[in-house]
């Protein structure tokens, strides 16, 4: 009687032990995570993130804002924006929101009163490091405003949050990945102004992307 008790328990904890795991996107196979990042851990952060993606590369990404200067930018995600509610945050075929999009890396969106932070798919590979930064800026954008201004304090966020996350985690500096290529040229403007936003300014002035926008929007008016 023993045995079979112990069967029929054994087979609970097999049976119930993936369910939370299976909620979720993994982190995609490949991707090199720090240490501590065991599955245990990454499970241990769906309470805090649930609301914000189903995918766990996310999750292990926001949680490497901690201790950064992007941490507003994560409590920003998780709902002290301007509309009081979580960001959504997935990846996306940015061409099906506008053609002139399909190149970006990420695109911050309003819709519907929420916003969303859209991440180009062509990054599923990369460091959840260099994901971290690049949602750093996103997260600054919360209206359906965008200035010049805005692009720099959200590129300056972006590239001083990389530097952070470099320090803590420096596996993150996957130079293989497209995208950590991008926060390696921010850290390189960052440095190449001592620290200000000189020439990360300079940079988004001369965005094609950008030359419609305006100097200023609604709290970035300098």
């Amino acid at each position: 009687m023993k045995k079979v008790l112990f069967s029929i328990t054994a087979a609970l904890i097999l049976a119930t032990a993936p369910v939370l795991s299976a909620q979720f996107e993994p982190v995609p196979i490949g991707v090199k995570l720090p240490k501590k990042y065991t599955q245990e851990y990454i499970d241990s952060l769906a309470d805090e993130y649930k609301r914000v993606s189903n995918e766990q590369i996310f999750h292990v990404a926001l949680d490497m804002l901690k201790g950064t200067t992007g941490d507003f930018s994560r409590k920003a995600i998780l709902g002290y924006n301007l509309t009081q509610e979580p960001v959504k945050i997935e990846f996306k075929d940015l061409s099906e929101l506008n053609q002139a999009y399909a190149t970006y890396d990420a695109v911050g969106w309003k819709k519907k009163g929420k916003l969303y932070i859209y991440i180009n798919p062509k990054h599923k590979a990369a460091p959840p490091g260099a994901l971290a930064a690049l949602l750093s800026h996103e997260a600054l954008h919360q209206d359906e405003y965008n200035s010049l201004s805005e692009e720099t304090y959200a590129w300056t966020m972006e590239a001083t949050v990389w530097c952070d996350i470099l320090k803590m985690y420096p596996e993150s500096n996957d130079t293989d990945s497209q995208l950590v290529v991008r926060e390696n040229v921010l850290k390189q403007l960052l440095e190449k102004g001592n620290y200000t936003n000189k020439y990360i300014k300079k940079t988004v002035y001369a965005n094609e992307g950008y030359k419609n926008l305006p100097l200023t929007s609604p709290g970035y008016e300098y």
